[in-house]
């Protein structure tokens, strides 16, 4: 039944039977055999069939809630008999948001010097997608906003407080200042991250806060394009100080800090709340704590 739970929820995450089949390594009819054993097994239909996927039935919607918490402790399990028997190993996935990407080697340089055997992937998307990626168990943790739009369950682990600062050129307007306002902010040749990214809500949100609008000219979802775009001088933008520092500063960059209002956001690691959690995610969560420490007393 774990096997064909587990094929359940990736039909349930890609809502078609053709692409499910292709991530789990099988065949089309191979699939589908298997969550037709699985209805007759828990006697209630839970896929709304036609010519093709059409969503999931009450009662399989009820069982996704389910596959989730037995795949989530099958996993656990067997994280836990492995570190048993080899000592902590395996593959950690996070996800962050563009404006945490600096921080992860924060965590992930100190956990590999202690645990050799763990591997990683990092994946930059948005908060949302965070959420649904660790309800859905595609990632075992991520880096997001804590405090601004609701997380749902989770444990989480405060890292570091953003404070907004205007990043532009020297020799550009306001590059002379101390420090600028959201109003004076929204009068320049703006470059921005796109509108899905909760970041950029924020920054929506206070620009209306000051009785202002930004109206960028760029948009992108990377950091990385953005703070190319300012170099150029063209460009102005608004990032976390943190962020911004991570580039490297140059002599002809200017941060600058943003008031009127002056705001901070929290931003953490965020994972799926369970008791016990594998052995990986434990020790993962451990590391972000004595990061956690660290900022505190600095």
């Amino acid at each position: 039944m774990i096997d064909k739970l587990e094929f359940f929820l990736v039909l349930a995450r890609e809502r078609h039977f053709g692409r499910a089949a292709e991530e789990c390594g099988v065949t089309q009819p191979t699939l589908s055999a298997a969550i037709r054993q699985l209805e007759d097994q828990l006697g209630v239909i839970l896929v709304n069939r036609g010519s093709r996927f059409q969503g999931l039935t009450p009662e399989g919607q009820r069982v996704l809630e389910w596959a989730r918490r037995i795949v989530g402790d099958t996993r656990t399990m067997r994280e836990e008999m492995r570190a048993a028997r080899k000592g902590l190993s395996g593959h950690i996935r996070l996800a962050a948001i563009p404006t945490t990407l600096s921080m992860v080697p924060m965590i992930t340089a100190p956990f590999q010097e202690k645990h050799p055997d763990v591997t990683f992937s990092v994946l930059s998307t948005t908060s949302l997608q965070i959420l649904a990626l660790l309800e859905n168990l595609e990632i075992d943790a991520g880096l997001t906003y804590l405090e601004n739009e609701p997380l749902g369950r989770v444990t989480s682990v405060p890292l570091q407080i953003e404070q907004y600062h205007l990043v532009t050129a020297a020799g550009t307007p306001l590059s002379d200042r101390k420090s600028v306002t959201w109003k004076e902010v929204s009068n320049i040749r703006l470059c921005l991250l796109t509108a899905d990214m909760q970041n950029r809500r924020i920054i929506n949100q206070h620009f209306a806060e000051a009785g202002a609008v930004a109206s960028p000219t760029l948009e992108s979802n990377s950091m990385i394009v953005l703070f190319s775009h300012v170099r150029t001088g063209r460009w102005a933008s608004i990032m976390p100080y943190n962020v911004a520092k991570s580039f490297g500063f140059h002599e002809d960059i200017r941060l600058i800090p943003i008031v009127e209002p002056d705001v901070r956001h929290t931003v953490g690691l965020v994972a799926t709340y369970r008791e016990p959690f594998t052995p990986l995610v434990s020790a993962l969560l451990h590391e972000a704590r004595m990061l956690s420490e660290r900022n505190v007393d600095q």
